[in-house]
This record gives C-alpha cells, sequence and structure tokens, in this order.
C-alpha cells in the first residue's frame, strides 16, 4: 500500500464500530449456540446426522466468539513482540472457525442433497456414524490446512503491532490468497447453491406439503442464509485488500475505504454465529416432530421417488 496514505481515522472509526458489532454478537452467539448444545446433546438425546452436524457447527461458533474478546482488544491495544506467537495461534483458530463454519455449512447441505435427492443411496451413504467422521475430517483438515499457513503471517520480532490487523506481505502472497478465495469460499458457495437448488426443486417435483418438508425448505434458506450474507462481502473485501497490496489500487481515497470495508465486512462476517441459530431452531423442530420411532429425515423416501419419476401410489 502506499507507504504516504494515513488510515488513523479509519482505524480509530472501526475501535467503536467494533465494540457496537461485536458485543451483541458475542452476547447473543454465546447464548444461543450454548442452548443449542444443550439442547442436542442433553434434551434431544437422539443423535442423528442432523443434530451431529449442527453439533459441531455450534462448537465452531463457539471457538468464533471465544476469539472476540482478544479481537476488541488487539483494535485499540497493540501487543508486545513477546505475544506474537500467541497472537499466531489466536489468529489461526480465529481462521479455523470461520472456514470451519463454512464447511460444516457445505457439509450440511450435502447430506440434505443426498438424502432427498437420492433417497435409496442416502440408505447405504447415511448414518450418525458417517455424520460424524464428516464433522471431524472438516475439524482435521481446516486445521491442518490453516495453522501451518496463516501462523506465518507477521514477521518476526515486531513490536507494538495489533493482533488480527495488518499481516505481513506474506498474508497477502497470491497463492494463499487465491487458495482462500477459491476453496475457502468461491467452490463451497457453488456447491452449496447447487445442491440447494437441487433440493428445493425435488422437494416441489414430489408434491409433499408436510410439515417436515417445509422445516427442510426453511433449514435449506436458512444454511443459504447463514452463509452468502456475511461471507460474500467479507471475501470480496479480501480480493480488493489483494489488489491494494499488489498495487493495482494505489488511490489513496480508494485504499481507505478499502480498509474500511474489509475491517467491517470481517466484523460483520461473525454475524454468522447467530443467524446459525436459524438452521439450529428447524433442526430441533424437526427432530422433535420424528416421534421415537421415526429415522433422521424430515421426508419420506418411497413418496419422494414416487413424485420423482412421476409414478402412482
Amino acid at each position: 500500500m502506499a507507504s504516504n496514505c494515513s488510515f488513523e481515522a479509519v482505524d480509530h472509526l472501526m475501535v467503536y464500530l467494533e465494540l457496537a458489532v461485536y458485543v451483541p454478537i458475542f452476547v447473543c452467539g454465546f447464548i444461543l449456540n450454548a442452548m443449542a448444545l444443550v439442547v442436542f446433546c442433553l434434551l434431544l438425546r437422539k443423535w442423528t446426522e442432523s443434530t451431529i452436524y449442527m453439533s459441531s457447527l455450534a462448537l465452531m461458533d463457539l471457538l468464533l466468539l471465544f476469539l472476540l474478546p482478544f479481537k476488541m482488544h488487539a483494535t485499540s491495544n497493540p501487543w508486545p513482540a513477546h505475544l506474537q506467537p500467541l497472537c499466531s495461534v489466536l489468529e489461526s483458530l480465529y481462521f479455523v472457525g470461520i472456514y470451519g463454519s463454512i464447511y460444516t455449512i457445505l457439509s450440511i447441505a450435502v447430506d440434505r442433497w443426498l438424502a432427498i435427492c437420492h433417497p435409496f443411496k442416502a440408505k447405504q451413504l447415511r448414518s450418525p456414524r458417517a455424520a460424524l467422521a464428516a464433522c471431524v475430517g472438516v475439524w482435521v483438515v481446516v486445521l491442518a490446512a490453516i495453522f501451518p499457513t496463516s501462523y506465518h503471517f507477521r514477521e518476526l520480532g515486531e513490536t507494538d503491532f495489533h493482533c488480527f490487523h495488518r499481516f505481513s506481505d506474506k498474508g497477502w502472497n497470491p497463492l494463499v490468497i487465491s487458495c482462500l478465495l477459491v476453496f475457502g469460499f468461491l467452490a463451497p458457495a457453488l456447491v452449496l447453491v447447487s445442491c440447494s437448488a437441487q433440493i428445493i426443486w425435488t422437494l416441489q417435483q414430489s408434491g409433499q406439503h408436510s410439515p417436515q418438508s417445509r422445516a427442510c425448505v426453511k433449514i435449506i434458506y436458512s444454511s443459504l442464509s447463514a452463509f452468502l450474507l456475511p461471507f460474500t462481502s467479507s471475501h470480496l473485501a479480501i480480493l480488493l485488500q489483494f489488489l491494494v497490496h499488489q498495487g493495482v489500487i494505489q488511490d489513496c481515497g480508494a485504499q481507505r475505504s478499502i480498509s474500511f470495508f474489509i475491517q467491517m465486512s470481517m466484523c460483520v462476517s461473525n454475524v454468522t454465529c447467530c443467524l446459525d441459530a436459524l438452521c439450529y431452531y428447524f433442526i430441533a423442530h424437526e427432530v422433535r416432530s420424528k416421534g421415537a420411532g421415526a429415522r433422521s429425515r424430515p421426508w419420506d423416501e418411497s413418496t419422494l421417488q414416487r413424485g420423482k419419476h412421476g409414478e402412482q401410489s
């Protein structure tokens, strides 16, 4: 970025805006996600594919919420050099929470797509054990991908730095940003939208209008909202900030606007911790509505299959 371009006014403004956004998100998100874990683990007492995925998503959200106080403190308080390793760990965990949530939401969409669009294959492929393996896989892959990369985003020996802010040039490496945008957002977004569209089309073709089917559609829309609303703007901001670091955008006014945009969009993207509560509500309602002997699905596979192929009962 231009060395003579000052961002002090933007940083000063963000101190107050982050407090205004983070405090409600932290309070509401912590309450909603803690309640979700209590409901799924203690009250429902029924480990289905849906409750396993949503429990993992709640843990991802709680990880993200745990880091918000550190992020708020770092905005207005510089950290000494000896805290740099701690800062790197916290930054890495923050990205784990973000991209772990993205891939958990994606896993939920793929699981729904498999169950509704391919119901007979789903009998063999879907199970609580498979859902648990998928959730563990997301945690392992995200941790393995993010920690070795983001741990080196800061130059050694930095003094009086602001954690979570102003990474070194290593953090804006073209390969790193390309992988982040493609595998962290674009690819999951395309898969999520595609699966969601096919699920809705299949439900409409089946002619089912049961409460379970309506709940499934609500889960789909809430998952899309929890994904697209927070993460689209934040990744667009990352792309623009990357162009600034590459010297493509050199105007100082534009750089200030982009600096404000990326900080604000990353700040607002944490609202996903609250939006996920929509999914929790519909999942809990779905599980309760099935009764003791029902399987983990808001649809009847044989009816869906007949509706899909135009057969008569």
